[in-house]
């Protein structure tokens, strides 16, 4: 028997070139508090004007994270929030929010 029969399968991983896997390029997921400026139906947004998200190296700023219908419908302008969100080269999405 071999000691190493994942040598022979190819299944080791020491020589693998994992260039092709930036770090960039993956999901982030944070939370933050802000206040909700606007909410846009057609475009799918809650814009919220947000503290620092330390997790991410987030400056303060007011930006649109995309929400589904649910999350959009839960809330109003004006509206103070705690929420979770992921983003990543695709946007910024948010995945749940806490009215406060």
């Amino acid at each position: 028997m071999n000691d190493m029969p994942m040598a022979e399968d190819g299944m080791m991983m020491d020589d693998q070139d994992m260039s092709a896997m930036d770090p960039g390029d993956m999901m982030q997921t944070a939370s933050a508090e802000g206040t909700v400026t606007a909410i846009d139906g057609e475009a799918g947004t809650i814009t919220v004007e947000h503290g620092p998200v330390a997790a991410i190296d987030w400056p303060a700023m007011t930006m649109a994270f995309e929400a589904d219908e649910q999350l959009r419908s839960d809330v109003s302008v004006g509206e103070g929030i705690s929420f979770e969100f992921r983003t990543g080269p695709e946007g910024s999405v948010i995945t749940s929010i806490t009215k406060q």
